[in-house]
């Protein structure tokens, strides 16, 4: 499930908080690295379990539509389509996966506030409104419009965001991960797939064997990075004497000492490959001058040696 790109990610950020906490043991960081890896899979569960809820709240107005004193011949009779799509009854009656759900005790009834204003979002949106008319019936249609929910309506949800903030502070910077891995899934069971749990890392998905181990690989960059720490902070603060030590970055700080990391623990890997990865994550976590000063610092520390 986890690529190599997510998977700098999660070490580059243990070795922020190490970077902030210098207590921080080997031990701790190493299994602070397994739940984050781990969290991304679990948001991808809980992301899923909204396919029930949603479709629930779809049902739920219908009923209350029928059930007033004078409702109009469309409430009397409505498109039941939505309600009833193929998807949502797969995830609902697969053991593993709601054994799965269950057991991480993941539910959206303390969010049926979110639950009712995303179904008023989507039912108002043109591809649901010509999936509603539309008399074509099949698991594939249902999934594929399931896939433009997850796609169009959730990654840039203001409220999904703070929901799933307060659940973990490591599934908001992974929902767009997540979803993407949702897509995927659902695109599986539109053309008649069975729902599986996705291994943790790509190099344990079938048709990987053989395949370098993706675990072995975030290990072994968060081990080299927390023991060298201190060697690669002097050569930073070697190689930018006129700058004031304490005024450097600290995520700058760890995305060098990772990038350093890397180069050390696999001297095959290309260091322009190294590079790139390390300055395209700080666009995303640091400020609009890192770019450039990562980009550096790497580039002066990793090619002279």
């Amino acid at each position: 499930m986890l690529n190599r790109r997510i998977l700098r990610i999660e070490a580059f950020k243990v070795i922020f908080s190490y970077a902030e906490n210098p207590a921080m043991t080997l031990k701790e960081a190493e299994s602070r690295l397994d739940r984050s890896c781990e969290a991304t899979r679990d948001l991808y569960l809980y992301m899923l379990s909204i396919i029930g809820p949603l479709t629930a709240e779809a049902s739920a107005r219908i009923e209350a539509a029928k059930a007033k004193f004078n409702p109009t011949d469309e409430e009397r009779n409505p498109n039941l389509k939505f309600v009833n799509n193929a998807v949502a009854p797969l995830f609902a009656q697969d053991p593993d996966f709601t054994k799965l759900i269950a057991k991480k005790k993941y539910s959206w009834e303390q969010n049926d506030v979110l639950i009712r204003k995303l179904y008023e979002k989507v039912r108002e949106r043109e591809y649901f409104k010509n999936y509603m008319a539309s008399e074509e019936r099949s698991l594939e249609e249902d999934a594929a419009l399931w896939i433009k929910i997850f796609s169009r309506e959730l990654e840039d949800n203001a409220e999904l965001w703070d929901i799933l903030e307060d659940k973990s502070i490591d599934w908001t910077d992974n929902l767009p991960y997540a979803l993407i891995w949702c897509n995927r899934t659902l695109d599986e069971i539109g053309r008649g797939g069975r729902w599986n749990l996705p291994a943790l890392y790509q190099s344990d998905l079938p048709g990987n064997a053989g395949k370098e181990s993706d675990k072995a690989f975030v290990v072994s960059l968060l081990r080299k990075a927390y023991l060298r720490f201190g060697d690669y902070y002097q050569m930073i603060s070697d190689c930018t004497p006129k700058w004031d030590k304490n005024r450097i970055c600290v995520t700058d700080l760890a995305l060098i000492v990772c990038g350093l990391a890397e180069s050390e623990a696999f001297p095959l890997m290309p260091s322009n490959i190294i590079i790139n990865e390390y300055v395209e994550i700080s666009k995303f976590y640091s400020t609009p001058e890192s770019r450039a000063f990562v980009n550096g610092l790497l580039d002066r520390l990793i090619n002279k040696k």
